[in-house]
């Protein structure tokens, strides 16, 4: 390729695989650095892209909106823009048919996705022009690098080049905690089988407190206040609510925590990013694939004997990642902060 190619990534969403996907744009952005690089990503990520140093511009898209008639002409006009810049490559780190179509009707020279046996939804693959084998790469981050060997970027590392401000609502809580001063929980999840009891996190914020004199700052996003609160309502005075945040309070705020505890959700995977010290429960989903990829975090898994993997509710009684005891996390807690003092 040119030392100056155009190159647009296609990760839509959730909030965890978009941040799995950053280390990509650093990767091209090392290897080509007078590229361009674009990011096709859904409207409510487009802020987080925004302090991604190696994006060139955020293309804020729902695909929904085809149908929607208000919203199909602006819709429209976004993909005749994207075709206009004719692109070099369009990499879909997705694997879905809508990301896949996105990627195809943009128009690219290059059109690379993952094989047929990498993807979530296999009819995608009729619409990539190319399909590299990523090989064995267990953890979406590598595989996605892995894919890049198709563009000519080969061995690249593992970065998170982010520009992170640091807002109102982070400057509230370490004007009073201190950087470090505070530890992360966050119960929420948009699966309910993702889910730790609160009363549980409620537990482990009274023995932070206690233990190791950090008080716990309890995250909550739409619909998870009344969660937050319980957390709060059962941990000793050892926790307080989080302010309302945005996705950029939430990288703020995990940059200067001391650590963080959490099932598999996006801001879990945001503390990953900013390198804050992780405690992860993992019951329906598999960390090899979507875990922490740092070797000091500690993930609590109960994967191997979970009979709804990557299904959202639980068709038991009792959820898999309720098997996860208090002394569990107490333990990895003390063997996670130990690594870190």
């Amino acid at each position: 390729m040119s030392d100056t190619p155009r190159f647009l990534i296609v990760r839509l969403g959730s909030l965890g695989d978009v941040i799995h996907a950053i280390p990509a744009a650093a990767a091209l952005r090392h290897r080509f650095p007078q590229a361009r690089i674009d990011w096709m990503v859904d409207a409510r990520y487009v802020e987080l892209l925004r302090l991604v140093e190696p994006i060139d511009a955020p293309i804020a898209i729902d695909p929904r909106a085809l149908w929607r008639g208000g919203e199909r002409g602006e819709f429209l006009a976004r993909l005749r823009e994207a075709r206009a810049t004719a692109y070099d490559a369009v990499i879909d780190l997705q694997g879905l048919l809508k990301s896949a179509a996105l990627a195809r009707v943009v128009g690219g020279k290059r059109t690379i996705g993952f094989p047929r046996a990498h993807l979530r939804e296999p009819m995608a693959r009729a619409l990539y022009s190319e399909t590299p084998d990523p090989g064995p790469e267990p953890h979406v981050v590598h595989k996605n690098l892995a894919l890049l060997r198709a563009v000519g970027v080969v061995d690249p590392q593992v970065h998170f080049p982010l520009n992170i401000p640091r807002t109102a609502a982070v400057q509230s809580v370490t004007d009073r905690l201190g950087e470090r001063g505070f530890a992360l929980i966050n119960p929420g999840a948009a699966w309910p089988n993702k889910r730790w009891p609160a009363v549980r996190f409620g537990a482990i914020a009274s023995l932070l407190r206690r233990e190791r004199g950090l008080p716990s700052i309890v995250l909550w996003g739409p619909g998870e206040e009344a969660l937050a609160r319980e957390v709060v309502a059962t941990s000793s005075g050892g926790a307080e609510l989080s302010p309302p945040t945005t996705v950029v309070d939430l990288v703020g705020l995990a940059r200067a925590a001391a650590l963080m505890v959490s099932g598999d959700t996006g801001p879990l995977h945001i503390a990953g990013a900013v390198a804050t010290p992780i405690v992860a429960l993992f019951g329906p989903t598999y960390p090899e694939r979507n875990g922490p990829w740092s070797p000091q975090d500690i993930v609590i898994s109960r994967a191997a004997q979970c009979a709804c993997l990557y299904e959202r509710q639980c068709r038991r009684a009792d959820k898999c990642i309720d098997d996860i005891g208090v002394e569990d996390v107490r333990d990895a807690i003390r063997r996670r902060l130990s690594t870190h003092d």
